[in-house]
């Protein structure tokens, strides 16, 4: 059983770490473009305390977070990118101060839920652990947008095993999303982490495999960056195909990005 108190301070630390990114930037420049098409950093950050808050709501308040999944079902195209559009048409310093509000108010909502207890989301309810990971997956993705549109290259920590993880775990749910069946068989995960440890999952001397460094994975997963432009290998037909179609985070499948190579 994941340490739940060890995930939640790096949740925390994620979402510290983009606070860094963005604390300092003058009110212009939270109009700057992103790589996700139309969206700002300001659109970013909003997106985050918006879905921090429905993690809250998931957390303490079934009544409200039904509320929420009625939305999202009658409008699932628009109901995420409503809340990152009104979210940046505010003034820079209160969407900020509303988004540490939001991320300190799940750390200490997940914290208080009983073990055992699988909370509701947009998709099948999740464990607390599970919760926290995928946060802290979306907060590290978006942040990576941030990054970007700063021209800034944020180092790598430990928190990415995190991320990889869920990657890992998501693996059937990308070839179901895309409307294909998954492989039956397991593949061996083996990536290397910024300290140069080696991650692995799956059994050892599984017939199709995926290596690589852990930041390309995790890359890769996120749709952050096109496989072209990654040191991510697949061994086996269904493990290439895997990084074809690689999607950790919920919703329809993803556009993806072009190769910067291109």
């Amino acid at each position: 059983m994941p340490d739940l108190h060890g995930l939640l301070a790096d949740l925390a630390a994620e979402g510290d770490s983009l606070d860094a990114l963005v604390a300092p930037l003058p009110a212009a420049r939270w109009a700057d473009p992103t790589p996700a098409e139309g969206w700002t950093i300001a659109h970013q950050i909003a997106h985050l305390a918006w879905t921090d808050g429905q993690a809250i709501d998931a957390a303490t308040d079934a009544d409200a977070f039904a509320h929420h999944l009625e939305e999202a079902v009658a409008d699932p195209a628009g109901y995420v990118e409503r809340g990152a559009r009104e979210g940046a048409a505010g003034d820079p310093a209160a969407l900020l101060a509303r988004w540490r509000d939001a991320r300190r108010g799940m750390v200490e909502a997940l914290a208080d839920v009983p073990p055992g207890t699988r909370l509701p989301w947009f998709g099948p309810p999740m464990s607390v652990p599970s919760m926290a990971t995928a946060r802290l997956m979306e907060t590290w993705a978006h942040g990576e947008d941030v990054a970007d549109a700063l021209g800034v290259r944020r180092e790598p920590s430990a928190r990415l095993r995190h991320v990889a993880h869920i990657g890992v775990r998501t693996r059937d749910f990308a070839f179901r999303n895309r409307g294909l069946e998954p492989p039956a068989e397991e593949f061996r995960v083996e990536l290397t982490g910024p300290d140069g440890e080696t991650w692995t999952w799956g059994p050892d001397g599984a017939a199709q495999s995926v290596t690589g460094p852990a930041l390309d994975f995790c890359h890769l997963v996120t749709q952050r960056r096109h496989r072209a432009d990654l040191a991510v290998v697949a061994t086996g037909a269904d493990a290439g195909r895997w990084l074809d179609v690689a999607q950790a985070f919920a919703g329809p499948p993803g556009p993806g990005r072009t190769p910067a190579t291109r």
